[in-house]
């Protein structure tokens, strides 16, 4: 059974989910066919979202499909959710809002649907893992994922014979000849602090336990004990960056990597349209951060970056799936990982972009490992942590601080975790 929901999202709802809603299929502006509403969170496609309703709309005569690519569809949705006016689909990505939204029972169980049998075991893991503590059944079908590691200058490499590193020592190493050779061997954006956080995820994934978070919601170890190793790792790679790295937006730091200023950038694959736009010519490929000592120990950083929930109000379930069905065709996901620079979490034979080339084995593998920050509240500001911690350098206070806020911003997850534990045993045994 599903268990109820304890309502993390209570500010923004103010009536059970089983109170008369707006539904967007109803009335007659639609001439009696069926409406599904698509909000989705990924204002940056627009463009192709819009071009995909389009066809869509063409060539379905029961349904008319309208997608909504809002500014801050975040805030958008929960102001929809506490008017009882939920779309029928959601597109969002999978971090700790999916796991709010699952917890309170804003979307519907889509296990019956048969897509999910084409999307990659992985990807369905990685959703599974950000319930707060085990519910029954599937809420969302992935559909684009993302990878955070280093992204490095191709030809750069090529012209100085330098060779991709398999473990820490050895990519230290590398940042030492680059820099002897007077290239900076790493840039950094951290003037926008939300670029701190690709570093230290894709340090983290190799670093630390997978479920970290968790464990730490159960009171079985702390952040102090498990992200030391990550925290100095962090720190030693500001040796190797910028003098001033919080000096250095974002674009800045891609505009500084595209003139082969630098030879590496650790970011995620999202950054690549954005250097690639100051340097079109510009031959960039990618490889897993090899943060660990042992390369059987590495991992690619990889996560959910889109994915598409039907909502528990939704009145024409079948009609959502005939939606799902169109978005997932090999051709249609095939348009937007290029459009987009992504990873398709279906099966099937799809032409990646070059600049994952490196990180290949780890997709093709499946050995792959969610972000860390798809489990921090975002009022704890781990991002604006981190770029304090690269200023002061101090890995003791960073450790503590984030020890000292974590039962702060999570105190209503870990009641419910200490709940669950009380009633059914660790469900980690």
């Amino acid at each position: 059974m599903r268990r109820k929901g304890t309502k993390y999202l209570s500010v923004l709802l103010t009536a059970s989910m089983g109170c008369a809603v707006v539904l967007s299929g109803c009335g007659d502006p639609y001439g009696g066919k069926t409406h599904i509403e698509i909000i989705n969170y990924k204002q940056e496609a627009t463009d192709y979202f819009d071009a995909l309703e389009e066809e869509f709309n063409a060539t379905h005569d029961d349904i008319v499909l309208t997608i909504d690519s809002p500014n801050d569809a975040s805030t958008i949705l929960r102001t929809r959710f506490i008017r009882e006016d939920y779309p029928d689909i959601i597109g969002i990505g999978g971090d700790i809002n999916y796991s709010y939204y699952i917890d309170a029972e804003i979307l519907a169980d889509v296990s019956d649907y048969p897509g999910l049998e084409n999307i990659k075991q992985s990807y369905l893991d990685i959703g599974e893992a950000l319930e707060i503590v085990p519910t029954d059944g599937v809420y969302g079908v992935p559909y684009a994922a993302n990878a955070a590691g280093v992204l490095y200058n191709r030809d750069m490499f090529e012209e100085h014979g330098w060779e991709i590193p398999t473990t820490w020592d050895e990519f230290i190493a590398l940042c030492e000849e680059i820099q002897s050779q007077g290239i900076l061997p790493l840039e950094f954006g951290f003037l926008d602090k939300w670029t701190c956080l690709a570093p230290w995820n894709a340090l983290a994934v190799d670093l630390a336990p997978a479920d970290v978070c968790k464990q730490v919601n159960r009171g079985e170890t702390t952040f102090t004990q498990e992200y030391r190793e990550a925290a100095e790792k962090y720190i030693q790679l500001m040796e190797y960056g910028p003098d001033d790295p919080v000096a250095y937006s974002y674009n800045d730091a891609c505009t500084a990597f595209a003139r082969g200023e630098a030879a590496m950038y650790p970011i995620g694959s999202y950054a690549v349209p954005q250097i690639l736009s100051v340097n079109p010519e510009m031959n960039i490929d990618s490889f897993v951060m090899p943060g660990s000592d042992d390369p059987e120990g590495n991992t690619l950083n990889s996560g959910i970056d889109l994915q598409f929930c039907v909502t528990a109000a939704c009145p024409d379930k079948e009609a959502a799936y005939e939606v799902l069905d169109f978005l997932l065709q090999d051709d249609v996901v095939q348009q937007y990982i290029t459009d987009q620079n992504s990873i398709p979490c279906k099966e099937g034979d799809f032409e990646l972009a070059p600049q994952l080339d490196g990180m290949s084995e780890y997709i093709e593998s499946g050995n792959m490992t969610d972000y860390q920050d798809h489990y921090y509240p975002s009022e704890m500001a781990v991002d604006g942590q981190l770029q304090t911690f690269v200023q002061n350098k101090d890995v003791d206070a960073f450790l503590e601080r984030f020890d000292r806020e974590w039962p702060r911003y999570n105190r209503d997850i870990i009641r419910t975790t200490e709940e669950y534990e009380a009633e059914h045993g660790n469900s980690a045994e």
